[in-house]
């Protein structure tokens, strides 16, 4: 070990700071784990005894309505995100124009450089009864009365699909810039047009890409908490608002730790049942 480390005396500075990341992410999950497992006292912050009804408490209506609703729209944001994403990737990667590719790199990651916070806060003016959306469709003369798109599952997707738009795009980029133009090129002379070489050659091989952002999309959107409470406004229930609203407005902390745990746990097992069903579209980009 020692001579590794006088080879690389850099070793020790590199990893001294993911090991301390570590453990304090190891130190959280135990302090959660043992919160769900101590009785809630009702009127104190104070908690109670070993037990195991908190995690009982996980199967009344309104938590499984916020796991299915959680799941139901992960799912939908990172499958919106990846349809909006691909021809954006694909053309960041294929334009020659330097002007447009830069152009379009910067639409695609300028959201990174802003907060969660602010992204949701700027959604609220667009999606308003008096927003952008509904004074433009108004002007048009499209609707006489506003659309309710604040406080809607429809407005928290299109405020997420924003968040997670920027990661999907460089995913996929990475993917498609990899695919070498002579595969194309070869379906072409076989007589395959440019649709059916995009569809026989360029999307199967950009499948990693396709799933490692759609993953990727679905694990950062459950995690989502600013976009859902502040777009959502209470009307719309996901594991991490109703969380907040257990812990921080009922004070019942031993309830939301269990909660925490069981979405932990549905998230990981959802990504996995898509990875293993993704598993043959991945072995398509095998190349």
């Amino acid at each position: 070990m020692r001579p590794a480390i006088r080879r690389r005396p850099f070793l020790p500075l590199f990893v001294t700071p993911a090991v301390l990341v570590a453990a304090a992410i190891v130190a959280a999950m135990a302090a959660i784990l043992r919160y769900s497992l101590q009785a809630y006292v009702p009127g104190s912050l104070d908690v109670g005894g070993f037990t195991l009804e908190n995690f009982a408490d996980l199967g009344r209506p309104i938590v499984l309505r916020a796991l299915r609703d959680t799941v139901l729209i992960c799912f939908e944001t990172a499958l919106i995100t990846l349809v909006v994403g691909y021809p954006v990737a694909y053309a960041l990667v294929r334009t020659r124009s330097i002007l447009l590719k830069s152009i379009i790199l910067v639409t695609a990651v300028t959201p990174l450089f802003l907060g969660e916070v602010v992204r949701t806060y700027a959604w609220t003016v667009v999606l308003g009864n008096t927003g952008f959306v509904n004074a433009t469709l108004r002007q048009i003369g499209v609707i006489e009365r506003p659309i309710q798109l604040m406080f809607t599952e429809f407005g928290v997707i299109i405020a997420l699909v924003h968040v997670t738009l920027p990661v999907m795009v460089i995913m996929l980029a990475a993917a498609l810039a990899h695919i070498d133009r002579d595969y194309e090129r070869a379906a072409q002379s076989l007589g395959a047009g440019p649709v059916r070489a995009f569809l026989t050659v360029t999307l199967p091989l950009s499948m990693p890409g396709v799933v490692a952002g759609f993953t990727t999309a679905f694990a950062w959107t459950f995690s989502a908490f600013a976009t859902p409470q502040v777009i959502g406004g209470g009307k719309v229930s996901v594991v991490s608002t109703l969380v907040y609203q257990l812990g921080l407005s009922s004070f019942n902390f031993p309830v939301a730790a269990s909660l925490s745990l069981a979405g932990l746990v549905l998230a990981l097992g959802t990504m996995w049942v898509v990875r293993r069903a993704a598993r043959p579209l991945e072995a398509l980009g095998g190349h």
